[in-house]
């Protein structure tokens, strides 16, 4: 469909300016232009490369024939908007997570790209990691069993925000990896949290997760924690993986652990842990040339817009339970 790859990317902002590096690196030239409302930002460009072209006028990149592809970066209130006029342009589409605020709106997004025949995809960055697809591929291989229990743990100081709570700065991720990796959707759904520091937006949320199977889930996203931890633990019936990503070293282990029912009598199994080596490849360059070869080779993306409005659906099922203060089947 296409033979290279012409980027535009809206937003320089705190996440959108690592999107602005990596895509320098991987594209050159071929980063025709960068747009930040803010005319501030072009400072943070020249940083990277004088030869970046910069605007504060949207059209300049949804209108250019030299885009073909377009990378959304931007608050999250404003990716639907945004997304929907370069669709309706024939751009192809990454936007950061989430999609969108509503489901409604994402289902929209998805029916547009089928419409215009191009790729809309999202930046859920953790399914590109190197440990994330290690994890997948040793669980297809049987390697701890059948899976029973995962939980996750992301947890900082800051940064605050105003325009939206910690479930969905930064639960997304961990939502989009529990899917990735159960192939599922949850049948209950219930969610906890606490407003602390600013009024009816929460700094700290605790997210349950029920599956088919008897496969349980939990998501414990904080920024009220005194240090940064990422981690990511998941069971099986033959022993267990645990993700560190907020480690310097060993971020990846298994461990021979769990029970076993022999004879009627549950027994515990205990061995030492083993490291899992991985493939030291930077997340964001990889899912940014996930979305440029899905576009060159005419392929449907990993994390296309179907698997965000999974993860959106879920998003909006635990926002319920906090606003309602009750589960949602």
């Amino acid at each position: 469909m296409f033979d290279e790859i012409g980027l535009g990317i809206i937003g320089a902002g705190r996440w959108g300016i690592n999107h602005v590096r990596t895509a320098d690196q991987l594209l050159g030239n071929n980063l025709k232009y960068v747009c930040d409302f803010n005319p501030e930002a072009s400072e943070k460009i020249k940083g990277i490369s004088v030869d970046i072209p910069f605007t504060t006028k949207l059209e300049d990149v949804i209108e250019n024939p030299r885009i073909n592809a377009v990378i959304i970066a931007t608050p999250a209130e404003t990716h639907y908007e945004l997304a929907k006029k370069a669709l309706l342009n024939r751009k192809n589409v990454l936007v950061e997570k989430p999609i969108t605020l509503i489901s409604t709106h994402a289902r929209e997004l998805v029916d547009i790209a089928e419409q215009v025949d191009r790729k809309l995809m999202v930046g859920h960055v953790l399914l590109y990691h190197p440990a994330v697809e290690k994890i997948k591929k040793m669980i297809r291989e049987n390697k701890i069993g059948p899976l029973q229990y995962i939980y996750s743990n992301r947890l900082n100081l800051g940064s605050i925000r105003s325009e939206e709570n910690i479930l969905w700065s930064f639960a997304p991720h961990d939502i989009s990896v529990i899917q990735y990796l159960l192939e599922s959707n949850p049948v209950y759904v219930d969610a906890k949290g606490a407003a602390i520091l600013q009024p009816e937006i929460e700094d700290t949320t605790i997210t349950y997760l029920s599956y088919k199977g008897n496969i349980h889930a939990h998501i414990f996203v904080s920024w009220l924690h005194p240090f940064k931890e990422q981690r990511l633990v998941i069971i099986g019936d033959e022993g267990m993986f645990v993700f560190e990503d907020s480690l310097k070293t060993d971020k990846l282990k298994f461990y021979p652990k769990g029970f076993r029912n022999i004879d009627g009598v549950l027994q515990k199994f205990d061995g030492d842990f083993e490291v899992i080596d991985f493939e030291q490849r930077q997340p964001l360059a990889e899912e940014q040339k996930h979305f440029f070869n899905s576009i060159i080779n005419n392929k449907n993306p990993l994390t296309d817009g179907v698997h965000a409005v999974e993860v959106l659906e879920i998003l909006e099922k635990a926002q319920s339970c906090l606003t309602a203060g009750r589960p949602v089947l």
